[in-house]
């Protein structure tokens, strides 16, 4: 890299494909809520703790600090679980 400026583009477009990752997956869970009975369902404490854990091996693995990976998939899994509470309960998140 030869600039804060090319450094800068480079991590937007990472942004950008993460963007469209994160909408995908968004698909998926909603798709699997479909499959969920009850809040219990949706939080489902097993289910997350199994995810980060594959989340913190995995960046173990690519050279990302699982600490970071840890906290990224929390936020992330949390926002989902909202996004997916909200629809079961028959609205949309704001």
């Amino acid at each position: 890299m030869e600039s804060l400026a090319e450094v800068r583009a480079r991590i937007d477009g990472i942004d950008g494909e993460l963007i469209r990752l994160l909408a995908e997956r968004q698909g998926l869970v909603r798709s699997a809520a479909a499959f969920k009975a009850d809040e219990q369902a949706v939080r489902a404490p097993g289910r997350v703790a199994e995810v980060v854990a594959l989340a913190r091996r995995r960046a173990a693995e690519a050279g990302l600090a699982p600490e970071v990976a840890e906290a990224v998939w929390r936020a992330m899994i949390g926002a989902f679980i909202e996004l997916e509470l909200a629809e079961h309960a028959g609205g949309r998140p704001s």
